[in-house]
């Protein structure tokens, strides 16, 4: 059961909103809004990386905290941010978030060296952590269940336009003033999503959550998650095996911990569910192929192929402008054939379109080498994110809302997290060799193979576990 504690818009009811009122939309509008400054944030990382680099006299290492710091904190406490929210409200949590990401983002803007960003990059994806569940929590919350899936897509769709214009404002923002700027653009849209969020959004929360908060099994998991990562990017370092050993001590800690707790940050109940832990295994692979694909195919524009940071930006738009305009279309087609089919031929979709990308290297031609795989994978990107989000939360009763959409968010994180750590390292790279064009080309090579491979074992994976919901046949009439 959810509770709606208030309902500032007019359109609230006991019931939820519905999709077309001014209400529906303002919480579509403000979940878009702190999602979509999280999403902006990850696109214009991405492109500023190796600007960040040469500014910050900052190796491959660094530049992988950079991306993972943040990945890491907000994969391990996403969890407990979707239970504050349960708890105290997901409004009210995700508003929290949403400033605490903003002070966050105005330290990485003012980060002297490459130690403080990262710092201030894992005190960001803390505030992510917070904001990120709430968003697609209050829409569970707050619609009426016929609406729900809809209104899921749209927020898929309309957040595409934060990815969209990422990497446009981020390009110019490093190549014409300076890649401080890509943090501190946070700061009014975060003012802006509070506002919309405190006047219009109905409050929303699981009468049935915990009175106690499960902060033993957050610090393990985020013992855990840092320990993997750090001996993923540290690989052949003398501390790397130590990290592998205190990661696999968390990680039994952590199960051991939730089974016993009678406040769990995790009920581990939820994974009896195959759909549910299908759903999040296949996620876990496809993000982690997103992740080190974006993450290879900048760089590589900007190493080898020599573009600068906004003609690297630029370059993926493809991608970002295909889920704004086909990832509500994604949903419907969930809604009307079920998820099993889109999130199968979604990941073979993309991993077509990533095996084009194979043709990027030092004499690219942007309309033959980039657009045509970009264009496919952001197709089958579309096609695949609003059923399988749709399919986690519907696999889970409403009041645990909060805690599926952690879930799905962690292991998303977690995979883009452990792919941008270890693929470096298994196609051999390592210290300053990402400013090195031909040592890098060689490596990307690999890593788009293996994001490839990621992909199809993600779709054949749905289409053995997925199945699509029973519909029940209308009662007869009297």
């Amino acid at each position: 059961m959810v509770v709606v504690t208030d309902t500032p818009g007019p359109d609230s009811g006991p019931d939820g909103v519905r999709l077309g009122t001014a209400t529906g939309r303002a919480v579509v509008a403000a979940a878009v809004l702190g999602s979509g400054m999280t999403m902006l944030d990850g696109t214009v990382v991405n492109v500023a990386l190796h600007t960040i680099g040469e500014d910050l006299d900052a190796s491959l290492a660094q530049l992988q905290w950079i991306s993972n710091g943040y990945l890491l904190s907000l994969a391990s406490l996403i969890l407990l941010g979707g239970s504050l929210g349960d708890r105290y409200g997901r409004r009210k949590v995700f508003v929290i978030g949403t400033v605490w990401f903003a002070l966050a983002s105005l330290l990485c803007g003012l980060a002297p060296n490459p130690t403080v960003l990262i710092a201030a990059r894992i005190l960001q994806g803390a505030g992510a952590a917070l904001l990120t569940p709430g968003s697609l929590a209050m829409i569970q919350g707050a619609f009426v269940r016929e609406d729900r899936a809809r209104a899921i897509g749209s927020w898929v769709g309309l957040g595409g336009i934060a990815a969209a214009i990422g990497p446009f404002l981020g390009g110019f923002l490093v190549e014409y003033a300076s890649w401080r700027w890509i943090f501190l653009i946070n700061l009014p849209i975060a003012v802006l999503t509070v506002v919309i969020a405190i006047k219009a959004v109905p409050e929303t929360l699981d009468p049935h959550a915990p009175r106690r908060l499960d902060f033993v099994g957050a610090l393990l998991a985020t013992v855990f998650l840092g320990g993997l990562t750090y001996a993923l990017i540290e690989w052949g370092g003398a501390y790397a095996p130590w990290a592998i050993g205190i990661a696999v001590l968390a990680a039994i800690g952590y199960v051991v911990d939730e089974r016993r707790s009678d406040h769990p940050m995790l009920p581990l109940g939820i994974f009896a569910d195959r759909t549910f832990s299908a759903a999040n295994a296949m996620t876990l692979l496809v993000y982690a192929a997103i992740g080190a694909v974006l993450f290879f195919l900048v760089l590589q524009l900007q190493t080898v192929s020599g573009y600068g940071a906004l003609g690297a930006g630029l370059a993926t738009l493809p991608l970002t402008v295909c889920m704004l305009l086909f990832a509500s279309k994604g949903g419907e087609l969930g809604t009307r054939i079920g998820p099993r089919i889109p999130m199968t031929i979604g990941p073979l979709v993309m991993a077509g379109g990533t095996l084009l990308l194979l043709g990027v290297g030092t004499d690219v031609n942007y309309w033959t080498d980039v657009f045509p795989g970009l264009t496919i994978f952001g197709l089958g990107t579309a096609l695949m994110v609003a059923p399988l989000t749709a399919t986690v939360l519907a696999a889970v009763a409403d009041e645990h809302a909060g805690i599926a959409s952690g879930v799905n968010n962690a292991v998303a994180r977690a995979g883009s997290l452990l792919a941008v750590a270890a693929l470096p390292v298994a196609v051999g790279l390592g210290g300053e060799e990402y400013a090195d064009p031909v040592a890098f080309d060689a490596a990307y090579g690999s890593a788009v193979v293996v994001c490839a491979v990621l992909l199809v074992i993600g779709g054949v994976l749905s289409w053995v576990t997925i199945r699509n919901p029973r519909i029940s046949p209308p009662a007869p009439a009297a």
